[in-house]
């Protein structure tokens, strides 16, 4: 289809990017000798699945998860529906370029999208390029739904953003005719393991204040003691022998006494490690910051250098 190496295909509020290097250091040292299955069981943007699929030869399988049912529901079109959904996505990009130099009739053209997503009345490939639309053109990347599963996002500023990426789009479809995709719960996944697996998790951030908690995922909260449902399962693999990386907020950087994750992930290494802020609405609290990257690996010091 293309030759063109996959990357995400949405702008997405705390995307792994920025982490890729820390989360390589993490890795196991025989990565690059061995067949294993990669497992994401909360894959978002899909920046580290993407790197792992365009860099390591011995992954023989990846299985990528997200309760977010429009996201999966994204996914799964680009896999078996990529000519259709950019055939939608084009004529968005289109109109929504030809309303250039009038606000107002953008912002209409905006919000009429988003009541039509909301309705989730759409076939397979219209919700997706809905989702896709939403995404391009919205605040920040940000995903965001109300208690009802209304997504609320408003409108961004940009003057003319891409809305269809066609040749990613078809880079990333071939690249998922390897990746299972399921919809559920992150526990689900432990089904698909096989002798030699590799998990990352990047789930919802615990907020580093009240305010922070700026957006739900989805319907129901990620609060502590999914947090802790969370530890129970990494837990679970460790006496599996399966690998995995988990990354998350650092409250002990906003408040020095504040040692939950430290105390919760105390039989594992724990990194702290350089990410940025790009989301706030004063652009002064924008900046640097420290993440947690936690790992059930105990040789640190070798890491991979081969890539």
């Amino acid at each position: 289809m293309t030759d063109k190496i996959a990357k995400p295909f949405l702008k997405w509020a705390g995307g792994k990017t920025q982490l890729i290097n820390d989360i390589k250091k993490a890795l196991p040292k025989d990565i690059l000798g061995n067949k294993f299955t990669y497992i994401e069981p909360f894959v978002g943007s899909g920046a580290i699945l993407f790197w792992m699929l365009n860099n390591f030869p011995k992954l023989e399988k990846a299985v990528i998860n997200d309760i977010n049912e429009d996201l999966i529901n994204t996914y799964k079109t680009i896999a078996s529906r990529p000519t259709e959904l950019i055939s939608i996505l084009e004529i968005f990009q289109n109109e929504f370029h030809a309303l250039e130099g009038s606000e107002d009739n953008k912002k209409l053209y905006y919000y009429q999208k988003r009541e039509l997503y909301n309705i989730r009345k759409e076939e397979q490939s219209g919700q997706a390029a809905l989702f896709i639309f939403l995404n391009r053109t919205c605040f920040n990347g940000l995903y965001r739904v109300n208690n009802k599963n209304l997504y609320n996002v408003p409108m961004g500023g940009y003057k003319r953003p891409t809305i269809c990426d066609k040749e990613n789009i078809l880079a990333v479809s071939n690249a998922l005719q390897k990746v299972e995709i399921l919809c559920g719960d992150f526990e689900q996944t432990l089904n698909y393991i096989s002798e030699n697996s590799l998990f990352y998790f990047d789930p919802p951030y615990k907020p580093l204040s009240e305010t922070s908690s700026f957006n739900s995922y989805a319907k129901g909260d990620f609060n502590d003691s999914e947090q802790i449902r969370l530890k129970d399962f990494c837990s679970k693999l460790d006496t599996l022998n399966h690998t995995w990386i988990l990354s998350n907020s650092d409250v002990k950087g906003k408040n020095v006494n504040d040692n939950f994750f430290d105390e919760l992930y105390s039989d594992f290494t724990i990194q702290r490690v350089d990410a940025r802020r790009s989301i706030n609405a004063n652009p002064e609290k924008r900046g640097s910051l420290k993440e947690l990257l936690i790992t059930n690996q105990t040789n640190n010091k070798e890491y991979v250098r081969a890539i």
